[in-house]
């Protein structure tokens, strides 16, 4: 039973959403919206004009300068996980969708303007995470023979190739800017911690070392810094991300080294699975939640 990813369409889950965007030198927040249901992970358009987010299985598109809310027509695919990554120039969306024949996650893309969605990745599960910058290849996290590993895959169909093989979850591939590294988190060291390797699968290397938990690491456009968020030791579990949790916003350099605090939330699943960086490298977008009274 898969229950170390995306969960089925969550809906109203008892919370609040609001969605938030976080200039990272400052510390500053500004609040763009707040909904009665679950929204989850923000993508930011290379244009910088809108935020992509998930809500309810389908996705959304909201734009900065008015504030209008616009869905993005995915056909069928109507259970949309968080797992949605914007091409590079910004033409198509992959989204990881839960189909309906078996309930397990695969792979697919769509212009961003709407239309039906291609398959992808008829194996499953499939979790997308990362799309290169040449536009060529997908990175996910996908679940074989028990296992959970980072794969890729061409960009429209095609072989798999697996490039972790280490015991435990490795979770989170995402491309670095110049297409070299690719990003990520595992637990093969005990916690979850954030590793980075080439983009072929070698050399892979820890870049954070401490008591927490760490999640979906995401390297700004210029390629110099990397926003991740963790949970507190002994909250969670290594191999889980649940919602509804105090967590942290963390900021490094893309070399590794000190880290520095830029948020403290409640949150967790849903607040920062994409990348979501501004364009111009000042800001990210999030989620965080705020728990309803009990009628």
């Amino acid at each position: 039973m898969d229950v170390l990813k995306t969960p089925p369409r969550q809906g109203d889950r008892g919370v609040y959403s609001i969605l938030e965007v976080l200039d990272v030198d400052s510390g500053q927040r500004r609040v763009l919206r707040e909904f009665d249901d679950t929204v989850e992970a923000p993508n930011w358009t290379g244009d910088g004009r809108y935020l992509i987010y998930n809500r309810n299985g389908r996705i959304y598109r909201y734009e900065l300068l008015t504030g209008t809310i616009t869905e993005i027509y995915t056909g069928a695919m109507t259970d949309c996980n968080n797992d949605h990554v914007l091409s590079p120039d910004g033409q198509h969306i992959a989204i990881s969708h839960r189909t309906l024949e078996d309930g397990r996650s695969r792979i697919y893309i769509l212009p961003l303007s709407g239309a039906e969605p291609i398959l992808i990745t008829p194996i499953a599960p499939s979790y997308l995470h990362g799309w290169s910058p040449d536009g060529l290849t997908l990175a996910y996290c996908a679940e074989r023979n028990g296992q959970y590993d980072v794969y890729t895959i061409p960009v429209w169909g095609g072989r798999e190739k697996q490039l972790t093989f280490e015991a435990g979850l490795d979770d989170g591939p995402e491309y670095s800017p110049d297409g070299k590294h690719i990003w990520f988190n595992s637990t093969r060291s005990g916690l979850m911690q954030v590793w980075r390797m080439e983009a072929d699968g070698s050399n892979q290397t820890q870049m954070t070392f401490d008591e927490s938990n760490a999640w979906f690491p995401h390297v700004s456009p210029d390629g110099e810094r990397v926003v991740y968020i963790t949970y507190k030791k002994g909250d969670v579990e290594p191999n889980q991300h649940p919602p509804n949790k105090e967590v942290q916003l963390r900021l490094m350099s893309s070399q590794g080294g000190d880290y520095r605090v830029i948020a403290e939330l409640f949150g967790g699943q849903g607040t920062l699975n994409v990348n979501s960086w501004s364009p111009d490298n000042k800001s990210i977008a999030f989620v965080s939640y705020r728990l309803k009274e009990k009628k």
